[in-house]
Formats: structure tokens, C-alpha cells, sequence
């Protein structure tokens, strides 16, 4: 069974996806996001991907009901975009229906119909630039530690530096003894040679 103390340690630092940059709630007509980038960071899409990777969870995790896709491609020379679709919420407070649209054989798609849509442009753009943008365009609403939670940050941040530190002493002592070893095994070589 793991130690108590690891589990809480573990637990305090899911923290992680629920505060910091892209902790968000997006207001409710926000009804999904795209974002559509290379798959390498080459050529400008080094904002996008981080974005991808650290903001992007937090948003989903304060904002379960809001599709968000991802396109990566191997055109390292396009664009980088974030689409974001907007559905009109003034009607009735519900989202439009999927029967409003057909397909091509005639039967209803999944596709709901959005009023409009907002496209940032990523490409060459810090991954701070692009949540901002986000924020601005959607008048999304920041999610605030509380105090208990900031203490637990500061925890989670302590026991970091402290494993940083028996990591670097782990090292220097392993290092003292591949080096105690090394000579031990040149000592018996000589020793060995000296006999023959």
C-alpha cells in the first residue's frame, strides 16, 4: 500500500489542473472551441502547442459542456488558429437543435448551428497572448484560488523544491560512489597486472 503522506502529496498536486493560467469559466453561449496547428513547434507554432498542453486542460475541466477539438497538421508553414463558436443564448436559453440541419442524403447531422464565430490568429504568439485573447473575446471569467487552496499551492511548490534538492544530493552521493567504485576497479586491475 502507498504511504499516506505520497497519496496526499499526489492528490495536492492535481491542484494544477484546476488553478493557474486557463483556470476559466466561459460564459454560456461559448459552445465550442477549435484550435488547428502543426504538430511540430517549428515556424511559430511553439505558442499554440504549449497553449495546447498546459491552458487548454484547465479549460476543459472548468468547462465540461464545451466541445474542444484539435486539427494538427504537418503544414509547418500554415496557420495557426483558434476558432471559437458562438450559439445565440437570447432566443429561449436553449441551443438550437440539431434537426436544423440536413445532410446531403436528407437526414438530420449533428451539427449544431452557431451565430458566429470569433478566429484568433496563434501562429508566433506567446501561449499567455493567445489565453488573453480567449478571455477578452468570450468575457470569460477567471477562477480565483481560495485561501486554503493557495496554502496547498505553496505546499505543493515547498515539496517540489525539497525533492529538487534530495535529488541533487542523490546524485552527488551516487556520483562519490561510481567514483569510489572506478577506482577500486582500476586498483584491482593493477593489482592484477603487477601479479602477472
Amino acid at each position: 500500500m502507498v504511504h499516506i503522506v505520497k497519496r496526499m502529496r499526489k492528490l495536492r498536486a492535481l491542484l494544477g489542473i484546476r488553478l493557474g493560467p486557463g483556470a476559466a469559466e466561459l460564459p454560456p453561449d461559448v459552445k465550442r472551441i477549435h484550435l488547428d496547428f502543426a504538430t511540430k513547434f517549428n515556424d511559430g507554432h511553439l505558442g499554440p502547442r504549449k497553449f495546447w498542453r498546459h491552458y487548454l486542460p484547465r479549460l476543459k475541466y472548468h468547462n465540461p459542456a464545451v466541445s474542444m477539438t484539435i486539427n494538427r497538421t504537418h503544414n509547418q508553414s500554415g496557420s495557426a488558429t483558434m476558432t471559437i463558436f458562438f450559439a445565440d443564448s437570447s432566443k429561449d436559453g436553449s441551443p438550437p437543435t440539431a434537426a436544423t440541419s440536413t445532410t446531403t442524403s436528407g437526414l438530420p447531422s449533428d451539427h449544431i448551428p452557431f451565430d458566429r464565430t470569433e478566429t484568433v490568429e496563434m501562429k508566433h504568439r506567446h501561449e499567455s497572448q493567445i489565453l488573453s485573447e480567449l478571455v477578452k473575446l468570450t468575457k470569460a471569467r477567471k477562477i480565483e484560488a481560495t485561501a486554503e487552496e493557495k496554502e496547498q499551492l505553496k505546499q505543493v511548490q515547498e515539496d517540489r523544491r525539497q525533492s529538487e534538492k534530495s535529488s541533487q544530493r542523490a546524485a552527488v552521493i551516487n556520483a562519490q560512489r561510481k567514483q569510489k567504485e572506478e577506482m577500486l576497479r582500476q586498483a584491482r586491475a593493477a593489482a592484477e597486472a603487477q601479479d602477472v
